[in-house]
């Protein structure tokens, strides 16, 4: 685990409660208004998730694939993906920063030449949901060498031997996917998903996460009872649709809905 990552969580732990992991994707609605709900949500999350934007994000249910439409159309690039992580470091100095996406993206651009981007920008992991462990070769050595953890999922679905293998390979946490489907879709059974990460446990000593339909502060509330770390994402990007012609209410009601997560994640 990234120095920063380890950090975090014991900050977490140090204070009894879960961490408060929130996802944006870069770009959306355009980069400048992007850059201001990224330090919006920074200011209350643990960790931010930086979504890059793809045109065939498969993992994502729609308001996701939305996020990822509205910011190519308005022209981001992977250039302001990695300006949009170098400020939230600058500004947020102790968060955690992971830049979640497809493997096409590092792949176009070449690893190497990925990873730099990310380490001078300031960022501490990647989650590349399209390159499983046992593709591991593409990216692990790579990663490992400049420093960057690589975060891996589990779902509800996963074998034993799947969560050892997937023990073996990750670095910085485990995300555990509740429910099986895309982002945003209801969440499983509660005690059900609390027996898995206790499952998971077993096999690692790294935090566990669990998000993929956390959408309200009680559902956020129920998991950080258990769990490490809490994802909140399509709830955040969300926010974002409702107001795109009133930057100033859509900021604000970014900060409101993320102070509420927050909240119900150190009760």
């Amino acid at each position: 685990m990234s120095s920063q990552l380890s950090h975090v969580f014991k900050r977490c732990a140090d204070e009894n409660r879960a961490a408060l992991v929130g996802y944006l994707t870069a770009g959306d609605p355009n980069v400048s208004i992007s850059k201001a709900l990224m330090l919006t949500l920074a200011e209350q999350v643990d960790i931010i998730e930086i979504g890059m934007p793809f045109s065939d994000p498969a993992a994502d249910g729609p308001v996701i694939q939305a996020a990822s439409e509205r910011a190519l159309a308005a022209g981001t690039h992977i250039s302001d993906v990695f300006a949009i992580a170098k400020e939230v470091r600058q500004t947020h100095p102790d968060i955690g920063i992971v830049l979640m996406g497809y493997a096409n993206i590092p792949y176009t651009m070449g690893f190497d030449t990925f990873a730099q981007n990310a380490v001078d920008a300031g960022v501490d992991a990647v989650l590349l949901v399209d390159i499983p462990p046992e593709e591991g070769g593409l990216c692990d050595a790579v990663f490992q060498a400049y420093g960057l953890d690589r975060i891996l999922l589990l779902s509800p679905t996963s074998t034993q031997e799947r969560i050892k293998l997937v023990s073996r390979h990750a670095s910085g946490f485990i995300y555990y996917v509740s429910l099986n489907g895309i982002t945003g879709a209801d969440m499983g059974d509660m005690k059900a998903i609390q027996e898995q990460v206790a499952c998971i446990r077993e096999h690692t000593d790294l935090p566990v996460c669990v998000g993929f339909g956390v959408k309200t502060p009680e559902q956020a509330a129920s998991v950080a009872h258990f769990a490490d770390g809490v994802v909140v994402g399509s709830h955040f990007v969300g926010q974002i649709p409702q107001y795109l012609s009133q930057d100033k209410v859509m900021k604000s009601s970014m900060g409101q809905a993320a102070q509420a997560m927050k909240a119900a994640v150190i009760a």
